[in-house]
This record gives structure tokens, C-alpha cells and sequence, in this order.
């Protein structure tokens, strides 16, 4: 008989190698925001995916869906058709996060005129 004892982890993003600081760059990432968000409405094919978030390129949109996938945040579902067809979906975990990129879409739209104007301030100080 294996015995396998678990040692309490405490998550802690700020350690370079702790599983948190992992969680915390996927979903911090960009690409992994914008395919977030635009699941939020329901299961949409690689290409609405690709066709929606404008300048991801075909190997950062299929590296980011796998991610995804493999953190348990989006379902991939292939149907036997000719051409094969592939959905994807936000999984509950993915939809947990809605609020978290919502939040971080809206702050982005509402603060774009301010953080422009502090952009032209620091632009036009000489460094």
C-alpha cells in the first residue's frame, strides 16, 4: 500500500514558482482576458474567436485556447463533420472569472481619455 501525504501549500503569488503566480499570469494575460470576454456570451468556433479579437495572431489565439483548456478554464468540443468543426465555451471556473475581466474592460474604457492625457504629459517631459 502508497501512502501520498499532502503538504499544505500557502499560495503565494509573489514567489517566482508557486502554482498562484502561474494561475495569476494566464488569467492576467491578454489574450487569455480578450478570449475570456468573448465567450462570455456563449460557445463560439476558432474562427468567430479569431475574427473578434483583432491583431492575435493563429499560433498566440491556438497557445492561448490550449492554455485555457488545460487550466481547466475553457471546454474545447470537436463534432464529427465534414470539415470537422471545434467549439468553444467558457467551463464554470472560465465563468467565474467574468466579473474579474469585466471589471478590468470597464476600467480600461472609462480611464482610456485619462490615461492618454498622463501618457502626452509624461511623452512631452524631457527624460
Amino acid at each position: 500500500m502508497t501512502y501520498r501525504w499532502r503538504v499544505a501549500v500557502h499560495p503565494n503569488v509573489y514567489a517566482r514558482n508557486c502554482g498562484s503566480r502561474q494561475v495569476l499570469d494566464r488569467i492576467g494575460d491578454r489574450w487569455s482576458v480578450l478570449v475570456v470576454l468573448t465567450l462570455a456570451d456563449g460557445t463560439k468556433r476558432y474562427g468567430e474567436l479569431a475574427q473578434r479579437i483583432e491583431g492575435v495572431s493563429q499560433k498566440m489565439l491556438t497557445q492561448t485556447l490550449r492554455a485555457l483548456e488545460r487550466d481547466g478554464l475553457v471546454t474545447r468540443t470537436v463534432h464529427a463533420s465534414v470539415p470537422p468543426r471545434v467549439d468553444y465555451a467558457l467551463t464554470d471556473l472560465g465563468r467565474s472569472l467574468l466579473d474579474l475581466v469585466a471589471g478590468l474592460e470597464s476600467w480600461a474604457t472609462t480611464h482610456l481619455d485619462e490615461v492618454e492625457a498622463a501618457r502626452a504629459r509624461y511623452d512631452a517631459e524631457p527624460r
